[in-house]
C-alpha cells in the first residue's frame, strides 16, 4: 500500500511542477493563465513541494508572499502526512 502512496506523491507533485512552467509560459506570452485556486488546489492535494521548488527554479510566483509562505507550509504538512501514511501501512 506505501507504493501506492510514494507513486500518488511523486505524481501529484509532477502535475504541480507542470502547471507552474505552464503558467509562466503563458504569463510571458501574455496568456491565458491557470487560476491561482487551481495552483492552491493541486498543492492542498499534496503538490506544494513540487509547485514550490519550480517557483523558486523559475521565478514563478516569487513576488506573492502567499505562495513564498504558504508554499513550504503545505510542503511540510505533506511530507508529515506521507511520513504518517507510509509508517501506518508498513507491514509490521
Amino acid at each position: 500500500m506505501y507504493k501506492y502512496i510514494i507513486l500518488y506523491f511523486v505524481m501529484i507533485n509532477i502535475v504541480g511542477c507542470v502547471i507552474n512552467i505552464i503558467d509562466k509560459r503563458r504569463a510571458k506570452k501574455e496568456q491565458w493563465r491557470i487560476k491561482e485556486s487551481t495552483l492552491w488546489l493541486i498543492a492542498l492535494l499534496g503538490g506544494a513541494t513540487g509547485e514550490y521548488l519550480t517557483m523558486k527554479a523559475i521565478r514563478h510566483k516569487t513576488k506573492h508572499t502567499s505562495f513564498m509562505i504558504g508554499m513550504p507550509l503545505l510542503s511540510l504538512i505533506s511530507f508529515a502526512l506521507l511520513y504518517y501514511f507510509i509508517t501506518l501501512t508498513l507491514p509490521k
